[in-house]
């Protein structure tokens, strides 16, 4: 389903044109009437393509406030026209429902500046290539074609003529070389390669072969990287003209032109505006050193995506369109038709529905959950909003015990399989599914693999130990030596403390109710459960650090496209900075050659090893279900991951003045939120 295509390289021949007809105005074509043309990809066109389907000649228009917004850009200059902004060879995008109209401003809510900010960065996101919105068609972005070898070693990629960066400057291959070769495999930026760019731990070869064609060379057959470009936050370009100003090895010159920005040297400024990560709101330069932020004051860094950063302090960030921005719609007007995007930093959840109830947040689907549905449903009218139901991939919730905790006592409770079935067992999921989820779930085990994307996750992985048996429960405590001597309720340690668990969570992972009624369920078998709230932030610190008891999130990243490129969720530590797992320990064993961390079991050790096999065979293969088969063995038997409730639909709302929004097919971090639904030709009814 999610196999990449071996070669998507654009074809005149798969559309029938007409040579002799003479030029005319365009049609506007949307996908409610597409006037007759078949586009080689869903929803979409080449220029060239558009233009010889249609026996016509696209002129171009702008935002009428785009030499506004431009002035707010820091380090731009003036606008060239149009014509000389685009590329040569534009996106020409067939909107939903009607040809936009251009203006307003998109507001989004996050609880901070790195919380829940990838609903909105989604909205404004770009890479090589994108889903389509039936989550399985890969179509071209800012690639405008590609192609592969026979054993999927070599990835070419051709990129658009003329296209440019949000300053102006030209886009070429070298941009794509220079993220790769001067940023992610310099030691100065990244004191260790990052392990997602190391492919059986060898990074791949990056050259530009000419200013439009890129060439990605891996040691190992990597057929799924494609599906990475598709669903990655991560955008394998970085603007080569303006970095590398600051680095000696391009830039003799390099610390004096960073002291002219106010930096001490080219380091600093490097870091500043890249901070080792591709990740663009962690936070944004604009508010990690806010006082240098104000001195400096000469340039922001360029970008492709259609909005640009402009303003942030602690309560908000503001982004502008971006005037060189990609798209065009099949009437010739620039996208994005909407021109700002206002995103507010609200932390506590009743504020945040009381803001969407009042009508002030125009799109919002991260960390809206089933048990606001009602109230927002409620409330639709007075809020002129609409709030819907979508399918999710990877909501399930999970609960996974510190298997290298600092404590040995509890280490060694924690690694008993027994405790962890002991735990799943006490769970009440249908109790979950009723309270949390309205009805609308299926309790489900936790699997490292979103059962809607894969076909070798069994009924049996999905069903072990999640009926409600809290006398097996206990059973299985006792078994472990676990027993309440003294009768107060909890059961003791081997050491003769009390087995208490601190719950710590965040509310964007899981809903807090869920987490309420889980240490109630605990407590009643015997291990006394302390909850405590934090922000992601601290969170996501805590779990990294392994000072947790355990962790608790959704399964983001587990489904087909992002399984077959990336490994994370399968091996220690099961997860990433922003979904920490367990068995960090475990992770520094590996990664030091058995010098730091705790040797894992063997089993354990297999999923490094099956894991690179996984990655190196065409997804959704015979080859790849087997493996894939055997990953999943291994975490339901060692029950990594305690799941609840599975299948589930979530709500998602917009403002009903925002046009072409169409249903969305999935509510998913996993195809990274509203970037498969083209949100470039939204648009706000004026």
């Amino acid at each position: 389903m999610f196999a990449p295509l071996r070669t998507a390289l654009f074809s005149g021949t798969a559309l029938v044109l007409s040579a002799t007809a003479a030029y005319a105005n365009c049609p506007a074509v949307t996908v409610a009437d597409m006037q007759g043309l078949s586009p080689a990809y869903p929803q979409q066109f080449e220029l060239a393509e558009f233009q010889d389907a249609a026996s016509c000649e696209l002129g171009f228009a702008d935002h009428p406030q785009i030499a506004d917004y431009n002035g707010k850009i820091t380090g731009n200059g003036d606008l060239p026209a149009i014509a000389d902004r685009l590329p040569a060879e534009p996106l020409v995008v067939a909107p939903y429902d009607t040809i936009g109209k251009h203006g307003g401003v998109l507001t989004g809510l996050s609880k901070g500046t790195e919380s829940g900010t990838s609903d909105l960065l989604s909205v404004r996101h770009v890479n090589f290539v994108r889903y389509a919105d039936d989550l399985q068609t890969l179509v071209p972005n800012v690639a405008k074609a590609w192609s592969w070898n026979d054993d999927y070693t070599e990835l070419t990629i051709v990129l658009r003529d003329g296209h440019k960066w949000s300053d102006g400057a030209p886009f070429t291959a070298g941009d794509v070389a220079f993220w790769h070769n001067d940023m992610i495999l310099n030691p100065d930026v990244f004191e260790k390669t990052p392990d997602r760019w190391l492919f059986a731990g060898e990074p791949a070869k990056v050259e530009a072969v000419d200013d439009l064609t890129v060439k990605f060379t891996f040691p190992v057959p990597t057929p799924g990287i494609l599906n990475r470009f598709a669903v990655d936050y991560g955008q394998p370009f970085q603007p080569k003209h303006f970095l590398s100003q600051f680095m000696t090895k391009h830039n003799p010159d390099a610390d004096k032109v960073a002291q002219e920005y106010g930096f001490a040297n080219g380091a600093e400024a490097v870091d500043f505006y890249y901070g080792g990560s591709d990740w663009k709101d962690v936070p944004s330069p604009l508010l990690k050193d806010a006082d240098k932020a104000a001195k400096i004051g000469r340039a922001v860094l360029p970008t492709l995506e259609s909005h640009i950063l402009v303003e942030e302090n602690a309560e908000g960030r503001k982004l502008v369109a971006n005037p060189y921005f990609h798209m065009v719609d099949t009437a010739g007007n620039q996208l994005p038709y909407i021109g700002e995007i206002v995103e507010t930093y609200i932390g506590d959840k009743e504020v945040q529905n009381l803001k969407i109830m009042n009508g002030d947040v125009v799109w919002k689907q991260q960390a809206v959950f089933l048990e606001d549905f009602p109230l927002l449903k409620e409330n639709e009218s007075k809020g002129d909003y609409t709030v819907s139901f979508a399918p999710t991939f990877g909501e399930n919730v999970f609960y996974s015990f510190n298997r290298t905790h600092e404590d040995p006592v509890l280490r060694e409770i924690f690694n008993d399989v027994r405790f962890n079935r002991a735990m799943s067992l006490a769970m009440n999921r249908d109790e979950i599914n009723e309270i949390v989820y309205l009805g609308q779930g299926e309790p489900m085990q936790g699997v490292p693999a979103e059962v809607k994307t894969v076909s070798f996750v069994t009924d049996e992985h999905l069903s072990k130990d999640i009926a409600y048996d809290p006398d097996q429960a206990r059973a299985l405590l006792e078994e472990m030596g676990l027993t309440d001597s003294d009768g107060d309720g909890t059961v003791e340690r081997p050491d003769g403390k009390p087995l208490v668990v601190r719950l710590v969570y965040s509310s964007q992972g899981a809903p807090v109710k869920m987490h309420e009624l889980v240490r109630d369920y605990w407590t009643d078998a015997g291990v006394r459960v302390d909850l405590k709230e934090v922000t992601s932030d601290e969170y996501r610190a805590a779990g990294n650090n392994n000072d947790l008891d355990l962790t608790v999130w959704k399964y983001d990243g587990n489904a087909g496209p992002t399984i077959s490129q990336d490994v994370t969720v399968f091996v220690p530590p099961f997860g990433d900075f922003f979904n920490p797992g367990t068995g960090f320990a475990w992770a520094s064993w590996k990664k030091s050659g058995g010098s730091e961390g705790i040797e894992p079991p063997e089993d354990i050790k297999q999923l490094w090893e099956l894991s690179e096999k996984f990655i190196q065979v065409e997804f959704g293969s015979d080859a790849s279900n087997e493996i894939g088969k055997q990953i999943t063995d291994i975490h339901v038997d060692n029950m990594l991951k305690i799941g609840t409730v599975g299948n589930i639909v979530a709500p998602f709302m917009y403002r009903n003045d925002l046009q072409n929004v169409k249903p969305i097919t999935a509510k998913t971090y996993d195809f990274y939120w509203a970037y498969p639904y083209r949100t470039q030709q939204w648009w706000l009814e004026q």
